[in-house]
């Protein structure tokens, strides 16, 4: 099929611009939403989008107040068909009133690269800066604040306030490596074993920290083996950066335990690369598709240069391989992709909030259930997730079946099965054996979940 009769298609498939007009002007903020959420913008001529994305911007401004969820949704689509300066402002508010934090960041950062005279984005990212306690980022951010913008004057204040925090925050940093250099000196506060390969491994909880033989930085307990190239950093910073990380580690051992009703007992290599570091260690073709990946008894991480709540989602979904890799007789490898990826995306969602998929990615798994193109279970037995026509829905549906075995017999029955299945001749029969139901019965539930029955 030639190009232009493709185009003529998919032109012909789209909702019309005139549609979203028409329902913006009768505050058919549902339907509009609806009506474009599995639009694709690339389908619309180029000068039509803005006429898409004005009346998707109109329904993110008007349901802010009242119903932000919504009102993000409508913002997402509206910069999806034209990025302007009132569609990433609504997106950023809309996403911070559904405690979306790493998409507020992300549409601030981008207005502010793209609308640099606009002082609201400088403003809020620095105010959300400050409020992570990243008192030298907020300031450089800060700073960006146009001196003739509105915002001038309260990003003025908020200067200040940074400014007493990088002083506070640098006198405790002096105390720290003070602590540091006195410990060094004092071969009694160390207490660790040492392993075949000559590391030095901590036997409790207390972090030990130190450089590897490849030159990484390596702060580790018995728990977590934290890796890392230096960057340039400074003790100071070092301490910070290492202390943010073993925060959220933490944070995934935590809530993996309590969502799962078990945690990793072995200790766990994480290795933090910046975007760069990943492409050089495991190529650019990855690190332009991936956050981070469980690979060889170890976590690697993309782009973990700053910790963004986003990241640490990802951190907590891949920690749930590294348990499974551990809780299953035969590793995480013995289970099917689908459960496997399922079982990690659905408690990330968990730890994100949420009970099912992102209100967007639901829409589009709900329409693809009533017309019968969801993924099937038996499909995804064989090809992982990430390999079908469109990996969001394949794992949105894995995620879905594995929400819909905890429903069936919680927490406990799955950690149980879990620990069966991998030990089992055929996965299929171990399913029917605790749960009495095949992948044909778990399509089903799944579609029903989605239906609403």
């Amino acid at each position: 099929m030639n190009t232009p009769l493709i185009a003529l298609l998919l032109l012909a498939a789209a909702p019309p611009a005139q549609k979203a007009k028409e329902l913006a002007a009768h505050k058919e903020w549902e339907e509009l939403y609806l009506a474009f959420a599995a639009a694709d913008p690339a389908s619309y001529p180029e000068a039509q989008r803005p006429s898409v994305a004005a009346p998707l911007l109109k329904g993110c401004e008007a349901l802010l107040a009242e119903d932000a969820v919504m009102a993000y949704s409508l913002g997402e689509r509206a910069v999806a068909f034209q990025e302007t300066a009132g569609g990433l402002r609504c997106l950023a508010k809309s996403a911070l009133k559904t405690d979306q934090r790493a998409a507020a960041e992300e549409a601030l950062k981008k207005g502010l690269a793209t609308f640099p005279k606009d002082g609201a984005f400088a403003l809020e990212l620095g105010r959300l800066q400050l409020q992570d306690k990243d008192s030298a980022g907020a300031l450089a951010t800060l700073q960006q604040v146009p001196a003739k913008s509105k915002e001038a004057a309260e990003a003025k204040k908020l200067m200040q306030q940074a400014r007493a925090q990088v002083s506070e925050e640098g006198a405790a940093r002096r105390e720290a490596e003070r602590l540091e250099q006195r410990m060094n000196g004092d071969g009694d506060t160390r207490q660790a074993k040492a392993t075949a390969g000559g590391e030095v491994r901590p036997a409790s909880l207390s972090y030990e920290s130190g450089v590897g033989k490849d030159g990484m930085r390596v702060r580790q307990n018995s728990r977590f083996a934290i890796r890392y190239f230096n960057s340039d950093r400074d003790f100071g910073q070092r301490a910070e950066y290492e202390g943010k990380v073993v925060s959220a580690l933490d944070e995934a051992y935590d809530f993996t335990q309590r969502t799962l009703g078990r945690a990793r007992e072995r200790q766990l290599n994480v290795v933090l690369y910046t975007r760069d570091e990943f492409a050089t260690h495991l190529g650019p073709s990855y690190a332009a598709r991936v956050a981070g990946l469980y690979h060889d008894d170890a976590i690697r991480m993309n782009d973990a240069a700053e910790l963004t709540q986003g990241t640490k989602a990802t951190l907590v979904h891949e920690y749930v391989h590294a348990a499974v890799d551990e809780i299953c007789p035969r590793g995480g490898g013995a289970l099917p992709r689908w459960f496997n990826e399922g079982l990690a995306e659905y408690i990330e969602w968990r730890y994100l909030g949420l009970d099912g998929p992102p209100r967007y990615l639901r829409d589009v798994m709900k329409g693809q259930a009533k017309q019968g193109r969801l993924p099937k279970l038996s499909d995804m037995d064989s090809q992982a997730p990430i390999s079908m026509s469109q990996p969001e829905v394949a794992y949105g549906t894995s995620a879905m079946a594995v929400r819909e075995l905890v429903r069936l017999g919680g927490q406990e029955k799955l950690l149980d099965f879990i620990q069966k299945a991998g030990q089992a001749e055929s996965f299929q029969e171990a399913l029917k054996a605790t749960y009495e139901k095949d992948f044909a019965g778990l399509d089903q539930a799944v579609r029903a979940a989605l239906s609403g029955r």
